[in-house]
Order: C-alpha cells, then structure tokens, then sequence
C-alpha cells in the first residue's frame, strides 16, 4: 500500500453566540484544518490539526505533502520521525506539529481500516470501553450576567447527566472569581466535581493566592494558572499547592513534556492529539507521565475527528496508579457550537449522562460525510 495523495479541508463557521475567556479575544467563528491521505488500495484516512486552519493548510500543503506522498501509511513511525527532522531547524513547536498531528492521525486511520481493527486495538490495547466526560463551558459571554449565566450553564450539564463540570476563569480580580467558582460549586452540588480553567492569566503569587482558597472549596483540579513558558512558575505553584496542577495543551512532541515531567512542574499533563505530535507521539508522551506517576488527561477542541482520535488514546492508557478503585483519565466533552463535532460524521459521537462509548469500527471508527466538508469549506 502506497499513499496516493494528500488534501486538506480548510472549514469555518460562525458562531451563533460569541464567547471569549481569560485571553480575551471573542470567538466569533469556528475552524478546523482536515486532513484526507488516500491509498492505492481505496483506503482513505482522515486527521485534524489544531490551531489556526489557514496557517495549519498552508504548512501541510507545502512543506508535509510532498513528503509523504508514495510512502507506506504503515510506516507510522518513519514517517513522523522523517516530517519532524525536515523541520527540526525551525520549527520543533506549534503549527509545524500540529500539521504532522494531522497526518498522523490520519496514517492510524488507514492501518485500523486496513486490518479491521479499531485504533486502540493497534496502540495497544483497550484499558476501557467507555469514558467519563467531563463538560468544558461556562465561557464569558454576557459580562454583565458572568456569574448569572455560569450558574444556569452549569446546572444545565448536571441535568444531562455530567458528574464532572470545567470552568473558565480569569475575570481581573480575584475576588470576582471567587465569588463566580462558589456561585457555581453551590449549583452544581458536592456530588459533582469542579474544575477550574485560568487559560494561563495569572503570574505566580496570584495563582498560589487563589490555589489557597480552590483548595478550601474542593475543587477538582487547576488548570493553566500560569504562562505555559514559565516552568520556573509552575514548579513553585505545584509545589505551593495542594490542589491538582494541570496544564500542558500549548505543549507538543515528548521534548516539550520532557521538563515538564521530569520536574513534575504539573499534577495532570493534558497533550492534545491533534496538536502535541498525534498519535503516535502522545503515546509517548503519557508513557513517559506515566513513568513518573502523573496522570495524562489530554486536552480535546475540536471536530468528530480530533474526539475519535482522543478517546482512542484514553482507551489505550492504563490506569494511574493501577489499584483496586482506579481513578480513569477523563475525556474532555467541549461545550461550545461546533457542528464539526456533531455534523461531520455520519456515526456520531455523543454522551450518555456524562459517558462516552469508544468507537469499535475501523480505525477511527467514523464515516466522514463529504457533503458536510463542502458546505462548510472556505475556498
């Protein structure tokens, strides 16, 4: 088997409500880079890269394609190490990643059709067959309601049945955070665990103050309090609290958690498949948490693509620490209109009070509808 051709899907849509968080640009559209590799053989593989579609297009189209074209799509791991040192002088973070992300996500695709097998089936293994979801929502929408409209978001994800709910945070002052998180903790009840999302907006002895006060109010984890640069930071942090650190969706390749493990800057790690390496590299990545006894509960934004592909890698990790009640990682269920997630394939992906079922067909275990990519494609 040979690869044929290599196509890219450039889509975007406007969102129906803008929202923004602690970075504080709005979201007023939608985009996803698809990645279609064909076959000789009539199998076809789909992948996705994070971040923005039109530099993510641009990197794959010109720098990744005529390199893989004519190759063995198994040669996964040739492959990935051949993209990574064409770009290793320039490139070792961000879109240039994301773009082999996609490919490699892809090239799974192809083995698991080709031999019949879901994904997990060739990582390894399936350590579980369903996973907790946990909701991530409660964006600033209406600044004048923040904490109105958090509450009734909150509860509305208790009713479909979450038992686990994410939160932004980040509004300028401590103060107004915390009365937004105890707003929301009291909605949603004990019996449901909280956590928290800074979107790294906090310097080090804002992050440790308000830790502190999360830590009185049980929250579950919190994520990205700091600038993702600053290791130096989240080593003080972590040490600081005792509150679960999480962090590491702007990270990539296992070079990029090597310090961040090693050091143990994070409680959680959170590498996201479609931007950290894909597949095959965050294999490595957990294996390497794993090894240190940090727990890997990857970061998930974006279509059917990059959540297939997400709950294939939870399938395959095993638990951390393994003992008689484990603690599975949780997939993260993104909250936000994104008709790439809901319309894209013709199997769909979707919870059943807070739990996900791990795609058994083929590969991803998806059908790409077509239709969807051309009523959505820019250009």
């Amino acid at each position: 088997m040979k690869i044929k051709d290599l196509k890219t899907f450039q889509l975007k849509v406007t969102v129906k409500e803008p929202f923004t968080s602690s970075r504080g640009w709005w979201y007023d559209t939608k985009e996803a880079l698809i990645v279609k590799i064909v076959t000789d053989e009539g199998i076809d593989g789909w992948g996705e890269c994070y971040g923005p579609a039109s530099i993510a297009k641009a990197v794959v189209d010109s720098l990744f394609k005529p390199q893989v074209v004519g190759k063995d799509p198994f040669d996964v791991e040739v492959i990935w190490e051949h993209l990574y040192n064409r770009i290793k002088d320039y490139g070792l973070s961000g879109m240039t990643i994301s773009g082999i992300s996609g490919i490699d996500i892809a090239l799974w695709d192809i083995m698991g059709k080709a031999v019949q097998k879901p994904i997990h089936k060739l990582m390894g293994g399936c350590f579980r067959e369903k996973v907790q979801a946990y909701a991530t929502g409660l964006y600033f929408k209406n600044m004048d309601r923040v904490t109105e409209e958090a509450v009734e978001e909150a509860k509305g994800f208790v009713d479909q049945g979450f038992r686990a709910v994410k939160m932004k945070i980040g509004l300028g002052s401590l103060k107004k955070d915390l009365d937004r998180i105890a707003a929301v903790k009291a909605a949603v009840g004990s019996d449901v665990q909280l956590m928290v999302d800074a979107n790294h907006c906090y310097n080090v002895p804002m992050a440790i103050a308000l830790g502190r006060e999360l830590e009185q109010m049980g929250i579950y984890w919190f994520e990205e309090p700091i600038s993702p640069e600053d290791i130096e930071g989240y080593v003080e942090v972590s040490r600081a609290l005792d509150i679960a650190i999480a962090g590491g969706e702007n990270d990539s390749t296992r070079f990029g958690f090597r310090e961040l493990i090693t050091r143990r800057a994070m409680d959680i790690i959170q590498p996201d498949v479609c931007a950290a390496g894909g597949l095959t590299e965050c294999k490595k990545i957990a294996a390497m948490a794993g090894a240190h006894w940090i727990q890997c509960i990857p970061h998930a934004w974006g279509s059917v693509i990059g959540i297939a592909a997400t709950l294939h890698f939870l399938a395959s990790l095993p638990d951390c620490p393994p003992c008689l009640v484990p603690i599975p990682p949780m997939l993260e269920y993104e909250q936000t209109f994104n008709p790439f997630r809901y319309e894209l394939s013709h199997v769909s992906i979707s919870h059943r009070q807070g739990i996900v079922d791990v795609p058994t067909g083929p590969g991803l275990g998806i059908e790409i509808n077509e239709k969807i990519i051309e009523m959505y494609r820019v250009g």
